[in-house]
């Protein structure tokens, strides 16, 4: 199986073999899973001593027949710190418990149950990637996950896209205009990296802004480039969330180099 080499005009140079994971069948429950098993969330918690740090004097007494306690008294038995006293009369608020002014909360939210112990075989992992690069090749894979692109509009295009090494010495401005003339118009629009403010609450919560994919351009391991429009990505550094996030089929550009380290990696 063969692919043309593009020129950063986006004609056609030479052509080469492409390594076998092109071909490889795309396993979206693999996919799926893999990106489960990495999924992390911030933990978040409250102080393990909120709500039992007590900055008036006093003891907390929660026992029957204690001349100190409230036990016999009309009054609820829940923990109480003494502000003052006089005799055997006590001056004394609720504490500690939830239902009382300053004290812990009822239900907090625990760290324990935000850590992601989902385990993975690396076979597994290894099928995941070779799945997400194989997607990259598919039309179909590609029009299911841009819901403006069709796959007629991909007929023209041949997949996996492969590009010169010079494309990663190209400044933003040339570099926008390559990749133009690689993808056409159309698909262009789609892919561009856009962030818009995100309607709902959900501004007020600390994720104002929302932002597409875009489109992905990897490089070899040796290569530098800078993209502000577009995620580049290190071939060594690729993983599975970086091809597959939000499904298989991302839009992808690879460079020569690029193609050759991959294939190393996937032996």
């Amino acid at each position: 199986m063969k692919s043309e080499i593009l020129s950063i005009e986006g004609k056609k140079i030479k052509e080469i073999g492409l390594p076998e994971f092109f071909s490889y069948p795309v396993r979206e429950d693999i996919i799926s899973k893999v990106l489960e098993a990495k999924k992390t969330m911030q933990p978040y918690s409250p102080s393990l001593v909120a709500g039992k740090q007590h900055a008036a004097s006093g003891k907390i007494v929660h026992r029957r027949h204690v001349w100190r306690s409230g036990y016999g008294r009309g009054m609820s038995r829940i923990p109480r710190k003494i502000i003052s006293r006089k005799g055997s009369q006590f001056n004394w608020i609720g504490a500690e418990v939830a239902s009382t002014r300053g004290g812990r909360r009822a239900h907090p939210p625990k760290v324990v149950s935000m850590i992601n112990a989902l385990k993975i075989n690396k076979k597994e992992i290894k099928k995941a990637f070779l799945s997400a690069l194989s997607a990259t090749a598919d039309k179909k894979q590609i029009s299911m996950k841009y819901g403006s692109i069709e796959e007629k509009d991909l007929e023209e295009k041949e997949f996996p896209i492969i590009v010169e090494s010079k494309i990663t010495n190209l400044e933003t401005k040339e570099l926008l205009e390559s990749v133009k003339k690689i993808l056409g118009d159309k698909i262009f629009m789609v892919t561009l990296k856009k962030r818009g403010v995100r309607s709902g609450k959900g501004k007020f919560r600390g994720r104002k802004y929302k932002s597409n994919a875009g489109i992905l351009i990897v490089i070899g391991k040796n290569e530098k480039m800078k993209a502000k429009a577009f995620t580049a990505k290190n071939a060594e550094n690729l993983g599975v969330s970086d091809l597959a996030g939000g499904g298989p089929g991302r839009l992808t550009i690879y460079t020569e180099q690029a193609i050759k380290d991959l294939e190393e990696k996937s032996k």
